[in-house]
């Protein structure tokens, strides 16, 4: 008997005789596949893979007008040449040890360039980074006893059919030809019907069986084997060495948001101390300049740290996120909304959540209470300045089936009143944040009630109503109204007025009256992460959702924005003023 086996996998290389390129190839070079996830934008994904949006844009015509959650985009590949490393979309049966092979690479090469691959996702449409700086270069050899095989159309999915859907908008969400469409669905020759459900092939290139020669020194390892491997050690802290980095010498507003912050910060880190945790902690001042951060980061200390707490400027975040990455120290930016370097710092944590993440959460969770309400936009004369979010909403209502009606904010009650479906609950949404679009609007929705006794209508807003809350205090209750936010608190929540009065306690002041409130912001991201990190030590982020801390002001629910990147928290609360007067602060 032959000592060698034959393992079958299903390969994205097309082979030449004895050779294999790694990598799908296109008229103008190679690329690899990416399915979009919520949230995600051509920026953002061009940021991930270090590409332009024009590149991203002449392989995927049409994509400019706007991209969708589940569709593929062409993504181009980097050559040898342009140095950097190379990414690679899973196939079906792919496993870790194959891409170590295929690639001429350890799987803990391919581990540590991923830190956030695991057995669970390592999933066909996954993107994984292959760290090729580090690869032997592939010879011809290397492919010996490879033999090619041409497969029946493998299907990927299935499709329904929607309205106004053609072969080739088909085609262009799926990242497919029309050739391979109509060879996995013979019977579309006879024209595209409306409800219909096909098959989505998995692309051609991708559809290649090959048989890869192996000895019995050579035995595949399962993904199973190779994480439990490579898994974080059980190492818990004996002492937290905590690094807080912010600009203590600005002025005016900035200052007063920067040290209310770290009063917060050390009202968490007097909790941990009480409950026996042993903190180390190092503060800096960053001054407004890069080199000023550069001379802390360059102090001896600073490498011996587990977790930093910074910057105040956007500016700064690449030299913090630098360092971080360098000497993989955990990193969390407090203030910034909008940092591309999350996406190739697996260390990071960005609290805020970037505005089309927190929409696409906002879309989601406002699907799932109200997908079955008739919605009614309320559109002011001029520029509404939601009108991102609200054509985002719209595209997301229309894929639900959820039928919307738009009326003038400065129209009269009978205009409204037209727009009200009696058979279902109606849930009206401004297209502006400004309160004079409420000043305009509430009256006619207050007159529905009172004088036609129309019961079935709500309100939907934005964060920063609750700026203006106690203006409009009554009316939101009396129609029962809805808006969401990243933060909230509110005087009558028992965390809430526990941790306020022990702010004044320790501070003999009361915190800024501003949105968030940043003392709160502090006491809730300094808990979060040194509780987490005491707790769990170095699997501090294998258990980020296990991390026991009720927030006052802040929820976290962080995620990765891919294998070898950070983490954004993607935390969304719908408040809620119901017709009973007991205010909601709904956690999804």
């Amino acid at each position: 008997m032959k000592s060698i086996s034959r393992i079958v996998i299903i390969s994205f290389l097309l082979f030449a005789i004895g050779f294999a390129a790694v990598s799908a190839q296109n008229a103008g070079g190679s690329y690899f596949r990416h399915t979009v996830e919520r949230g995600q934008t051509l920026t953002s994904i061009s940021q991930m893979y270090n590409v332009s949006i024009s590149d991203i844009v002449s392989l995927n015509p049409g994509c400019e007008n706007g991209i969708i959650a589940g569709s593929e985009l062409r993504i181009p590949q980097k050559s040898a040449h342009e140095g950097g490393d190379k990414f690679h979309t899973i196939k079906p049966g792919e496993t870790l040890y194959r891409l170590s092979v295929m690639y001429g690479v350890t799987t803990d090469e391919i581990c540590e360039a991923n830190p956030g691959l695991s057995a669970s996702n390592f999933k066909a449409g996954g993107v994984v980074r292959i760290p090729v700086s580090n690869a032997r270069s592939q010879k011809k050899e290397d492919y010996a006893g490879i033999t090619v095989k041409k497969k029946e159309p493998a299907i990927r999915t299935k499709h329904e059919v929607k309205r106004k859907e053609t072969i080739y908008s088909i085609c262009r969400v799926y990242g497919i030809t029309e050739k391979e469409l109509l060879a996995a669905n013979p019977s579309l020759s006879k024209g595209l019907k409306r409800g219909s459900v096909i098959d989505i092939p998995y692309p051609e290139e991708e559809n290649v069986e090959t048989i890869v020669n192996n000895t019995p020194a050579e035995q595949e390892i399962s993904n199973e084997e190779v994480f439990r491997k490579n898994r974080n050690k059980d190492y818990y802290y004996e002492q937290l060495n905590i690094a807080v980095i912010l600009p203590f010498s600005a002025t005016g507003r900035e200052r007063s948001r920067v040290l209310e912050y770290y009063e917060g910060f050390l009202l968490a880190a007097n909790e941990m101390k009480e409950n026996g945790a042993y903190l180390n902690i190092y503060t800096y001042d960053s001054g407004v300049s890069d080199e000023k951060v550069s001379s802390i980061l360059s102090q001896p200390e600073m490498k011996d740290m587990n977790i930093i707490f910074g910057p105040g400027q956007n500016g700064r975040v690449k030299t913090l996120s630098d360092f971080s990455k360098q000497n993989k120290i955990f990193l969390v930016v407090p203030f910034s909304f909008s940092n591309k370097e999350v996406f190739n710092n697996p260390y990071m944590f960005q609290i805020n959540t970037p505005q089309s993440y927190l929409y696409s959460e906002v879309y989601a969770n406002f699907i799932d209470r109200f997908g079955n309400h008739n919605v009614i936009f309320v559109e002011s004369e001029g520029k509404n300045d939601k009108m991102d979010f609200v054509n985002g909403l719209k595209a997301e209502l229309e894929r639900n089936r959820t039928s919307y009606t738009s009326v003038k904010a400065m129209a009269g009650v009978d205009a409204f009143r037209n727009k009200i479906n009696p058979s279902k609950e109606n849930i009206f949404v401004p297209a502006d944040g400004n309160p004079l679009v409420l000043n305009m609007a509430l009256p006619n929705l207050t007159l529905m009630m009172v004088n036609d006794s129309i019961k079935n209508i709500h309100l939907f807003g934005y964060p920063e109503w609750q700026t203006y809350t106690n203006e409009f205090l009554s009316s939101f209750y009396e129609i029962d109204t809805y808006f969401y936010s990243s933060f909230y608190t509110n005087s009558i929540f028992p965390e809430a007025l526990q941790y306020s009065n022990l702010y004044h306690k320790w501070y003999g002041k009361d915190m800024a009256n501003s949105f968030p409130k940043y003392g709160m912001l502090g006491f809730d991201t300094g808990l979060f992460f040194m509780k987490g990190m005491w707790n769990y030590g170095e699997r501090f982020i294998d258990n980020l959702g296990k991390v026991d801390v009720v927030p006052v002001q802040t929820g976290f629910r962080f995620e990765r924005v891919n294998n070898w990147g950070g983490f954004i928290n993607k935390k969304v609360f719908f408040i809620h003023f119901p017709r009973n007067y007991k205010l909601e602060k709904l956690d999804f």
